[in-house]
């Protein structure tokens, strides 16, 4: 993917605001890049381009990314708190730069928040102990609607459309 042509999707406002998010967390940003190339690749691995949709491979994307991004800054800075409010923070800045349609959105935060709790319960656990752990939740995400409680499924992956 060129940086630039993604670059050109993003407002001014939004570079200005992850820019500002970097250089408050600078030794975040190398870990933070490489977990998001890595998780690319794993879910490509996976399940091919089906994790660009909406559907449970997407769901599976969105939690490893988050999961990585607190595993890669943790062994930078081994508070759980500031990793898991910087995983936080910047995938929540990515939902707002990149818009998306309010269930697609709620979808992916839904998700980003359970991969982030994947990691506080897993700490220890190795990447690819997480990728199976998440490979499992995936084969039992559930299908939401405009109307579905997602409160009620915090420790569940959820999706809009099969696969």
């Amino acid at each position: 993917m060129n940086p630039f042509s993604v670059l050109k999707r993003v407002s001014f406002k939004h570079i200005l605001k992850g820019i500002l998010l970097g250089l408050s967390k600078p030794f975040f940003i190398l870990p933070t890049l490489k977990a998001t190339k890595d998780c690319m690749k794993i879910s490509t691995a996976h399940y091919g381009k089906l994790h660009y949709k909406n559907g449970p491979a997407n769901a599976f994307r969105h939690a490893l990314w988050n999961c990585m991004i607190a595993q890669r800054c943790f062994r930078w800075n081994k508070n759980e708190i500031k990793v898991l409010d910087w995983a936080k923070k910047i995938t929540d800045w990515h939902e707002e730069a990149f818009p998306n349609k309010p269930l697609a959105k709620a979808m992916d935060l839904h998700n980003n928040a359970v991969g982030r709790s994947i990691f506080e319960q897993n700490i220890g656990k190795s990447e690819q102990e997480i990728i199976a752990i998440l490979k499992e939740m995936t084969s039992q995400s559930i299908s939401i609607e405009e109307n579905t409680d997602t409160s009620q499924l915090k420790n569940q992956l959820v999706h809009i459309i099969e696969s």
